[in-house]
């Protein structure tokens, strides 16, 4: 059965490791054959303290394993899901916000309240009435003439893609491949088949009211008071002018009436004649 081994004591496994960290891993004889560690493990040999060594080591490594492993299955779990392997599909990282409710590309973060949305509506209307495009006028035309006619904030632009796909959704205006028109305003219902001669009678007209021709022109309204705003204003300007202008023009004529006054007085004087000054 051979000798039994001899448990390892404290002092032994002390001494190994001051013997490994003075001469390092693998240098058994040399730990062995040290008189500071001899004392302690001239009973064992180079077999003993290399298989001591890895036994006093490996708990260390396998809880580094375990940690790693541990840190590996975490990353795994946080990792973000990927597509299925489709066969035209690359596998790609899906990201939360594919989840989330889509928004309209490039739709700005801004406040879109009922006075706001009126009046870029309005702006639309007024665009698309004055460019009059047969086939209708696209983002960039409509947002030159705004840009030139009214003051918009920085992004408006992307601004009014959003305004101009939910006048589309509301049925107030036609999408024609990139372009926006004014939506003809028509009463066609469901198609009916044509009746017979003797079925044919003279029928009371009702009067069709759409909903959104009244937003349309309530719209307009809007555009059509702004724009009166801003003509009354640009006339009040206009009067403070005429009268600062006219101001200036008796200023302009007292100065030129003191001039010759003076320049009488002086002539006066060069041919030594009396001046009364009153």
């Amino acid at each position: 059965m051979g000798n039994p081994k001899q448990k390892w004591t404290q002092e032994e496994e002390e001494a190994l490791r001051a013997g490994v960290a003075k001469h390092g891993t693998g240098k058994w004889k040399d730990i062995q054959r040290d008189p500071e560690f001899n004392k302690f493990l001239f009973s064992r040999s180079n077999i003993d303290l290399k298989d001591k060594w890895r036994n006093m080591t490996g708990g260390a490594s396998g809880q580094g394993q375990r940690d790693k492993s541990r840190a590996k299955a975490k990353a795994s779990s946080d990792a973000p899901p990927t597509l299925p392997n489709l066969p035209n599909a690359p596998n790609v990282p899906v990201s939360d916000e594919a989840t989330a409710e889509p928004v309209p590309d490039g739709a700005p973060k801004i406040a879109d309240d009922g006075k706001s949305a009126a009046r870029y509506n309005a702006m639309i209307f007024e665009a698309l009435s004055t460019l009059k495009e047969p086939n209708g006028s696209d983002t960039g035309a409509i947002f030159s003439y705004i840009e030139r006619k009214h003051e918009v904030p920085q992004k408006f632009r992307r601004l009014l893609s959003s305004r101009l796909r939910r006048l589309v959704a509301q049925d107030k205006l036609e999408k024609v491949q990139n372009c926006f028109k004014i939506k003809e305003i028509t009463s066609f219902g469901t198609k009916t088949p044509a009746p017979k001669e003797q079925d044919v009678r003279p029928r009371q007209l009702q009067p069709v009211v759409n909903s959104n021709f009244v937003e349309t022109v309530d719209e307009a309204a809007l555009a059509a008071a702004y724009k009166i705003a801003e003509a009354e204003n640009k006339s009040f300007v206009a009067a403070e002018a005429v009268k600062e202008a006219e101001r200036v023009s008796k200023m302009a004529e007292d100065a030129d009436a003191m001039l010759r006054s003076a320049l009488g007085i002086l002539e006066k004087c060069s041919r030594d004649e009396m001046v009364l000054v009153t």
